[in-house]
C-alpha cells in the first residue's frame, strides 16, 4: 500500500537525526524504522563534517499509528546515532534527546 496516497489514515512525523558515519549505519536506521512500525514517506541524508569525523545529517518524514517517543528511544539506543529530534507533530513540543 502506497502511504502517499492514503496520508490521512496514519500520522506523519518528521525527525532529524545526526550519526556516525559508519559502514551499514543507515541500513540500521532505516531497520529500526521498519521493526517498529513506521513507514518512510521521504529521507534525505547530508554528509558532514564534526572537526575530523564525518557525520550523516538525517531529515525523515515517517508515517505510523504506533508511539513515536518509542521509535525516538529506540533509535538512540544505536551506537551511531549522536542525536535525535521530533520536529512534528506541531501540536507537540519538539523533543531533544542526545546520546
Amino acid at each position: 500500500m502506497n502511504t502517499e496516497s492514503h496520508p490521512h489514515k496514519t500520522p506523519s512525523y518528521t525527525l532529524t537525526c545526526r550519526m556516525s558515519h559508519e559502514s551499514a549505519a543507515l541500513e540500521r536506521l532505516c531497520q529500526v524504522i521498519r521493526i517498529r512500525g513506521f513507514r518512510i514517506a521521504k529521507m534525505a541524508v547530508e554528509n558532514v563534517l564534526e572537526g575530523t569525523d564525518e557525520a550523516l545529517d538525517i531529515a525523515l518524514t515517517i508515517h505510523g499509528a504506533r508511539s513515536v517517543a518509542m521509535l525516538q528511544s529506540q533509535l538512540e539506543k544505536l551506537h551511531t546515532v549522536a542525536e535525535v529530534i521530533l520536529t512534528t507533530p506541531a501540536i507537540a513540543p519538539a523533543v531533544s534527546h542526545t546520546a
